[in-house]
């Protein structure tokens, strides 16, 4: 009742039922929200290396279109620096880079007089003053090579998604307390530059974010309240999923984007407070259904989602439409890790075309 009452008076309303939302068992925050079809995990990588704490956050996926199968992920540990994994969820490399809460990569960027992979992560080193920090991913040896640090704004860094539109590739970071700033960035030169062009603005602690880079709109998860979209050049956000406790279970936590055709695909956004995922489609972004990734006969599913990625395009036999990758919260006896699903099962189990 009292979280109908938020609702109805409003977003920023919604963020009062949160303590009463939170409050109420798993079973039954399953059980009132929307159905959601089941799907499991194809792989899953190796376990964070801190162990007993909350640490795996965030993944990015470099797609290798000559070898599909040599494709890389890139995954947070929020208490101590970034991985790069194989496809086969192998550790490759691991750089010691302190608080980076989440990433995100892309190719084709000129990186100091070169066109290369740069990964970018949200730096929470230092909790009153958050960064960008750069790296250079080498896919022939599936390592990170440090580029320095970029500031993204006064406050605690969380989110991180980059962009790329006309005025050259972005960085939006997303600070604790909902605050939102877009970060031209030069990677060209010897050390690289960057400087803040817009600032955006929700309500209470926000994370997740995705750019649709053909049509320039940020998609941002605010965790008590729901998904936002803010269109290019805009700083005043839009409603499309609320955080209703059918839905979206708060928190609302990691976004994705899954880009088909010239404006059509899907948006999805961790409903971590029930261990599912909520689709919406585009370009329309109504609501597309609901999926879960449950135990498998090898793989266990995942619960309590912060960070999610997806990208559509063959990854070899396992995954031969696209890869979704989940950070996993509860991995029985060991560390954190990410799970590896088909986005073929996905589309199959919610009938999507």
């Amino acid at each position: 009742m009292r979280l109908r009452a938020c609702l109805l008076t409003g977003a920023l309303a919604l963020s009062a039922c949160a303590p009463v939302e939170r409050e109420i068992p798993i079973e039954q925050r399953i059980a009132r929200a929307d159905p959601a079809v089941s799907v499991t995990a194809k792989g899953e990588t190796e376990p964070v290396g801190t162990n007993n704490a909350d640490a795996a956050d965030d993944p990015a996926i470099w797609r290798n279109a000559a070898d599909p199968a040599a494709s890389l992920i890139v995954g947070t540990d929020k208490k101590a620096g970034l991985y790069v994994y194989g496809l086969d969820g192998t550790k490759r490399h691991f750089v010691d880079a302190g608080r980076v809460n989440n990433v995100d990569l892309r190719d084709g960027v000129t990186i100091n007089g070169a066109l290369g992979i740069l990964v970018v992560a949200s730096d929470r080193n230092d909790l009153a003053r958050s960064r960008l920090a750069l790296f250079r991913l080498d896919p022939a040896t599936a390592t990170l090579t440090p580029l320095g640090t970029l500031p993204g704004g006064g406050g605690e860094a969380y989110g991180v998604c980059l962009g790329k539109g006309a005025a050259g590739l972005s960085a939006f970071i997303v600070l604790k307390d909902g605050t939102i700033n877009e970060v031209l960035i030069d990677a060209s030169g010897a050390t690289p530059t960057g400087r803040t062009i817009r600032t955006m603005k929700l309500g209470s602690q926000s994370e997740g974010c995705v750019v649709d880079d053909r049509t320039g709109k940020l998609y941002v998860a605010e965790e008590d309240v729901g998904l936002w979209r803010f269109d290019p050049g805009s700083t005043s956000p839009v409603m499309i999923g609320a955080a209703d406790g059918r839905k979206i279970v708060m928190d609302a936590e990691g976004v994705a984007l899954a880009p088909v055709g010239d404006a059509g695909g899907y948006v999805v956004v961790s409903s971590q407070g029930d261990n599912a995922y909520a689709l919406y489609r585009l370009p329309d972004e109504t609501y597309a259904g609901r999926f879960r990734v449950v135990d498998g006969a090898t793989i266990g599913g995942s619960e309590e989602t912060d960070g999610i990625e997806l990208m559509l395009g063959d990854f070899g036999p396992d995954y031969p439409a696209g890869l979704f990758i989940a950070q996993d919260g509860h991995n029985g006896a060991k560390a954190q890790n990410f799970k590896l699903v088909s986005w073929a099962d996905i589309v199959a189990a919610l009938g999507l075309k």
